[in-house]
């Protein structure tokens, strides 16, 4: 990487790297609350810009598009930020000049190239990828990986098909264990 310390640049494969910035949140922690989940989001998305693609990977209700909300509010985006998860993918434009959010549930996608086919600017935007491990393989090269986990009842549930029988069991403030990562 090429400039001082606070600035972004570019790494000789072309993926914008704000590695300086998001590597300090390299790690596991635990989130105590959906406030706190924002707060962690908008930690990072003053650390993205640009070109910069994460994938988020956990179960229901664990926490993926609360952590957007708050990236998409430290990036100065017009909301709501909700689930994408009828539409695939949403464009959340710049408020203040800077790069658009592009929000996308992954879940009913079938394979990479269906990814593809949704026509996204990487490169000009802040990607956020819902259920996006193993849908970016091929389409980037490097991308950070945000990995959430949550019990439901004193049990780890680790899949959308976990044994979730009322709703609002999903939104309880227990803990959440975050991992973020860089990948490959």
């Amino acid at each position: 990487m090429t400039g001082n310390a606070g600035e972004r640049s570019r790494v000789d494969h072309g993926v914008n790297s704000t590695m300086r910035g998001l590597d300090a949140l390299v790690g596991t922690r635990e989130v105590t609350s959906p406030a706190a989940m924002e707060q962690l989001g908008e930690e990072m998305g003053r650390m993205l810009r640009s070109g910069d693609l994460v994938v988020l990977t956990g179960p229901l209700g664990a926490g993926k598009t609360t952590l957007t909300r708050g990236i998409g509010r430290a990036l100065g985006v017009r909301g709501p930020i909700q689930s994408p998860t009828f539409v695939l993918a949403r464009t959340h434009p710049s408020l203040v000049g800077g790069a658009p959010l592009v929000h996308v549930d992954a879940y009913r996608l079938g394979s990479p190239a269906e990814l593809e086919d949704l026509d996204i600017d990487f490169e000009a935007s802040v990607v956020i990828v819902e259920w996006g491990r193993g849908m970016v393989d091929g389409i980037r090269e490097s991308w950070w990986e945000v990995e959430f986990e949550r019990e439901w009842h004193g049990h780890g549930v680790d899949n959308a098909c976990g044994t979730v029988a009322r709703e609002d069991e999903l939104d309880a403030d227990a803990p959440r264990r975050v991992t973020i990562s860089r990948r490959p």
